[in-house]
């Protein structure tokens, strides 16, 4: 019998990416990439590079949705996966343990206030999510939960069911009973929830991933208070701003948060392997798992696997020994400094923010009026991004995305391992494409008929 071969079977199938998925897993989605020039066939990766089967590279500003803060294919984590696999451990016991999780779970409770004692793993963010509104109501006794309008919390039910993005939920309603949401930097809105004081958790992204949204001075600080004083439990969403992304280890710090619930995932294994985690309160801890009895009432199959254990600890090992946290403080901020001038350069930049290695330019309709725009966004709302970052990809060799539905919003989150050198490509390459956006109607109209019959 032939063995099996990875390597061979790849090599069989080159060049079928794309029709593969159209046929198998999401023809829709392959529609969108082959519309906007992006469906490339791609062989490697390395760092915050990609190489195409041309042998083209290209600069990766996306790192898979904030999955690769380490890089792409990172040597030192993918020798702890490999040293693991050579161990020939036990693996998951369904009626026992093994160190590896114990030791993240450490290493990662090292990394938050002390308020914050326990660690519940789970296999992606949106099932963080889930444990944390499900573990949060049973603490608490209480039913209702408040999310911040435009923040996204992940696509299953319950966390759709917080999910403040309509493009995301308003085709599967009803969801869940007692879900409600309030305005993003709105004390007030939110202290007339809380005191009635029936409200078991206030979730909230410190950064909102869609549009890259900070929040207003002191509305952090002042919902943690409300939560406090009303026995609200104050959930702060990590998923995507964790692991340094914003220049410190968890975005919280930036106001001296201390949370009852983070719910963290994405670039905790490097990239390589499904994992997440809730860290928690004792308290809430102990509320559900309050005897023998109820020693399993929440947990995932294959939440605290080995090989993502493994991941894990070598992805804390080695933000903390190249000092990527620090990295993307400092390249984050040079990043601001080098691009919002571009609010001044061009009429149509409204706006330019972020916070560490996560980046938003933000586009509007010039303030004397453009008939370009106009008709631009009546045929789609927020095709003018578009414009950008077709040709940052198409001829700049740079990978980035539309902040959201609908949105004329631009955002960059790139691994932490990017250089100086690549910043300065960017906003240079960013610089090139806004120009040439303004100063060619006729590509104006051409992308928004491209767009309207791809619909």
């Amino acid at each position: 019998m032939a063995e099996f071969s990875l390597r061979e079977l790849l090599a069989s199938r080159a060049g079928e990416d794309a029709d593969l998925w159209a046929r198998t897993i999401n023809p829709q989605f392959v529609r969108v990439l082959r519309t906007i020039d992006f469906d490339r066939t791609w062989t490697r990766a390395e760092g915050q590079y990609l190489w195409d089967e041309d042998g083209e590279r290209y600069l990766d500003l996306l790192a898979g949705f904030g999955m690769y803060n380490v890089g792409r294919n990172n040597p030192s984590v993918r020798a702890a996966i490999a040293e693991y696999l050579e161990l020939e451990t036990p693996g998951m016991l369904a009626m026992g343990v093994t160190a590896l999780p114990g030791l993240l779970a450490e290493a990662l409770l090292a990394r938050v206030p002390p308020r914050l004692e326990r660690c519940l793993f789970t296999s992606t963010g949106t099932e963080a999510v889930e444990a944390a509104l499900k573990l949060g109501r049973a603490a608490t006794g209480r039913t209702r939960v408040i999310s911040a309008e435009h923040g996204f919390h992940g696509l299953t039910l319950g966390s759709l069911s917080a999910n403040g993005c309509p493009e995301f939920t308003d085709r599967f309603q009803p969801l869940l009973p007692g879900f409600e949401r309030v305005p993003f930097g709105d004390l007030a809105a939110l202290d007339e929830h809380l005191r009635r004081e029936d409200v078991a958790l206030f979730l909230v992204e410190p950064v909102q991933g869609k549009g890259v949204h900070l929040p207003p001075a002191g509305y952090l600080e002042g919902a943690q208070e409300l939560c406090r004083r009303y026995g609200t439990l104050f959930a702060v969403d990590e998923v995507q701003t964790g692991f340094g992304r914003t220049g410190t280890m968890f975005a919280f710090e930036h106001w001296g948060l201390e949370p009852d619930l983070v719910p963290v995932a994405k670039s905790l294994s490097g990239g390589y392997v499904p994992v997440g985690a809730l860290l928690m309160a004792r308290s809430v801890h102990h509320a559900v798992f309050d005897s023998m009895e109820h020693a399993v009432s929440h947990g995932s199959t294959f939440a605290p696997n080995e090989l993502a254990m493994a991941a894990g600890l070598a992805t804390l090992h080695e933000l903390d020994e190249r000092g990527l946290v620090a990295e993307s403080a400092r390249l984050g901020a040079r990043l601001l400094e080098l691009t919002q001038p571009l609010v001044e350069e061009f009429d149509v930049v409204s706006d330019v923010r972020g916070l560490g290695l996560m980046w938003a330019i933000e586009w509007a309709e010039p303030p004397g009026g453009s008939r370009s725009w106009r008709m631009l966004e009546r045929m789609q709302p927020g095709l003018f991004a578009q414009l950008v970052i077709g040709p940052l990809f198409t001829k700049h060799r740079i990978l980035t995305q539309v902040a959201g539905h609908n949105m004329a919003v631009l955002k960059a989150l790139p691994p932490l391992v990017v250089t100086d050198e690549d910043v300065d490509y960017f906003v240079d390459s960013l610089r090139e494409s806004i120009r040439k956006a303004t100063r060619t109607p006729s590509s104006l109209m051409r992308l928004g008929l491209t767009a309207v019959r791809a619909r």
